[in-house]
Order: C-alpha cells, then sequence, then structure tokens
C-alpha cells in the first residue's frame, strides 16, 4: 500500500511564505503525476499545481507566479513553494499522487490533508 505524508503548515503572515513537502511511500514502482488540491471555506476542492513525470506543470489562475510546484523523483517527494500569500490561501491542501505498484499501472493516493491559515 501506499501512503501520502503532508508537512510544512501552518500559520503565516499575508506576503509570507511557506513550502509544503509531501512524501510517498510504500508499495511503489514509481510514481507518475503528483498534484496539490485545495479546500478553501465553503468552497469546493481545487486542483493548485500539478507537475508530470516529465516534470510537465499546470497551476490554477490564482496562484500563477506566486506559487512553484517541484518534485524530487529519488524520494517520491512533491514540494509546494508558496510565495506572496494572502488570506484566500487559507485552506486545507491535500496532496495527490498517481502511482505505479504491483497492484495497478495507475493508483490514485491522497494525503489526510494540511492546514494553510493565512492571517494578520
Amino acid at each position: 500500500q501506499v501512503q501520502l505524508v503532508e508537512s510544512g503548515g501552518g500559520l503565516v503572515q499575508p506576503g509570507g511564505s511557506l513550502r509544503l513537502s509531501c512524501e510517498a511511500s510504500g508499495s511503489i514502482f514509481s510514481v507518475n503525476a503528483m498534484a496539490w488540491w485545495r479546500q478553501r471555506p465553503g468552497l469546493q476542492r481545487e486542483l493548485v499545481a500539478r507537475i508530470g513525470s516529465s516534470r510537465s506543470t499546470f497551476y490554477v489562475d490564482s496562484v500563477k507566479g506566486r506559487f512553484t510546484i517541484s518534485r524530487d523523483s529519488a524520494s517520491n517527494t512533491v514540494y509546494l513553494q508558496m510565495n506572496s500569500l494572502v488570506p484566500r490561501d487559507t485552506a486545507i491542501y491535500y496532496c495527490n499522487a498517481d502511482v505505479h505498484g504491483p497492484d495497478a499501472p495507475r493508483r490514485d493516493y491522497w494525503g489526510q490533508g494540511i492546514q494553510v491559515t493565512v492571517s494578520s
């Protein structure tokens, strides 16, 4: 089985920065795409950023120029560098990974979620 563990969340002031990390571990042959999603209070869950195995990236318009997604294939870890944070970035952030394992060539896994709060 596969586990995704997020870290790096917390409270930060507007204009500040935060770096989220998510490590995938377990029965992994390889990791395909990895992504960060978030759910803001009262809103639907949205895809924030995604990075493929070839390191192609996608960002939702609201974070372009402020957030950067990256990955370390050797450790099956994905990062989300968040700069110039604003209160609307406050949300629970979820790590997501498309994993090639012994049971299937592509299987979706989710982390437990981590709180990011942007407030003075």
